[in-house]
């Protein structure tokens, strides 16, 4: 029996954390987008095997809750997994948030050989620049997913460690820009390899009963401390309203509704009320509402806490199934990533108001400010896309103003830097003459 050390229980926080963070560098130095390289529009996290997240590195928030549901289905529908097996999917119902944003899930043997002994898995999720649909950049104005892009179920990209082939070019088959696709997969599949080997290289150092020990007592150590903040919050149910516009096809407003019951260290986060799922594409999938209420609880604490699933374990999240906050299929769901997961953020700030008054900032731009540009590059003969997100600003804290030009809340990229915004103009025919 492995005997509790606290000081031991900091360093496996980090290492697990830093395992996570040279994923993400992998992934962006290996990707061939502007939108995964420049923008970081990426996240990585290891899992037990319990497919519990020990760790996400400090990447996209609207990820924090809704990775590990893909791996949950990773496990769920192509089980039974095998040393060398990396497993894609994009399916928004199915763990995903919208189309762009591709998981790929990988299971972290410690007898590869004879494929016994799951210790855990790595996952990595990236926004994809483009994956078919209507328009470039795959996040147009639509009626249904299947205008919204390429949909992709839990699927073997490797069996054992083989590419499979036939799975590649189905996925490049139904995009635009299939070279930049193939670049960014194989950036992942690199990224999620470097995890499993420094997983790995953990357990050799220090054997797998120790480490398995410390997941889980990371994981309860984080129960504990968002408990103890449940615990300061004045027992009661907290309301709140608020609205976006419109979806892009009907000028109905779409209302967002939460009641928080808070209770002997727990949370209930009931969405009843929310209108039901609309026609346009602003509807948010569970795995995003999920991903929302973590990220204000995880907001809230404030402390140096792990990313893991302890945060979770006090919390309880009701969506009503075909509502905006729980959308089902075929609803479009591009929209809801970037926008309803901003307004659900403000929507429970705006709950916890009334108890928190000393803490809660106001609402923030409450959009991710999408901007997407393809077309036809006749230099080079082939389609072309380009995906951008501009930060808008914070509201004003209790003690302070708020911040301008600045990503807020569910997302934390980067802009494209103006050195790779020209070095993307010369390389396309924008940067070419035109004849009279």
């Amino acid at each position: 029996m492995t005997a509790f050390n606290p000081v031991l229980l900091e360093i496996y926080k980090h290492a697990f954390a830093a395992i996570a963070d040279e994923m993400g560098v992998v992934l962006r130095r290996a990707s061939f987008s502007p939108n995964i390289k420049e923008r970081r529009d990426f996240s990585c996290a290891v899992f037990d095997q319990h497919a519990r997240m020990v760790s996400q590195a400090a990447h996209i928030p609207v990820h924090l809750g809704s990775m590990p549901l893909s791996v949950q289905a990773a496990i769920r529908e192509c089980g039974p997994l095998y040393p060398g097996d990396q497993v894609l999917l994009n399916d928004p119902f199915r763990g995903g948030t919208h189309l762009p944003d591709i998981t790929l899930v990988t299971p972290v043997f410690l007898d590869p050989e004879s494929g016994e002994r799951l210790f855990g898995f790595v996952a990595s999720r990236a926004h994809h620049a483009d994956v078919g649909g209507s328009a470039a950049g795959s996040m147009s104005i639509a009626r249904e997913i299947y205008q919204e892009g390429i949909i992709i179920p839990p699927v073997k990209l490797y069996e054992r460690g083989q590419q499979n082939q036939g799975v590649f070019d189905l996925i490049l088959a139904n995009v635009r820009t299939p070279e930049e696709r193939a670049g960014d997969l194989h950036a992942q599949v690199a990224a999620n390899l470097c995890g499993a080997e420094r997983l790995l290289a953990l357990v050799e150092r220090n054997g797998a009963e120790e480490i398995q020990f410390y997941m889980g007592e990371l994981l309860a150590y984080t129960e504990r401390i968002t408990r103890a903040l449940l615990s300061k919050i004045p027992p009661g149910e907290y309301r709140y309203t608020d609205y976006l516009d419109d979806d892009g096809v009907n000028p109905q407003p779409i209302m967002i509704q939460v009641s928080i019951t808070i209770s002997d260290g727990q949370a209930r986060f009931d969405f009843s009320g929310s209108s039901p799922q609309v026609t346009g594409s602003l509807n948010a999938v569970y795995a995003i509402t999920i991903s929302a209420v973590y990220y204000v609880i995880r907001c809230l604490i404030g402390s140096d806490v792990p990313t893991n699933a302890g945060c979770l374990a006090p919390i309880q999240v009701e969506a009503p199934p075909a509502s905006v906050v729980n959308a089902g299929p075929p609803a479009p769901v591009a929209g809801g990533n970037v926008e309803t997961s901003q307004r659900i953020v403000d929507v429970i700030f705006g709950a916890f108001s009334t108890a928190l008054s000393d803490m809660i900032p106001a609402a923030s731009q409450g959009t991710m400010n999408n901007l997407t540009i393809g077309g036809w590059d006749p230099a080079n003969n082939s389609p072309f896309t380009y995906y951008e997100t501009m930060g808008g600003g914070t509201g004003a804290r209790p003690d302070r103003d708020g911040i301008s030009a600045i990503h807020s809340h569910m997302t934390n990229t980067l802009n494209t830097p103006v050195v790779a915004m020209v070095l993307f103009a010369r390389s396309s025919s924008w940067s070419q003459p035109r004849s009279a």
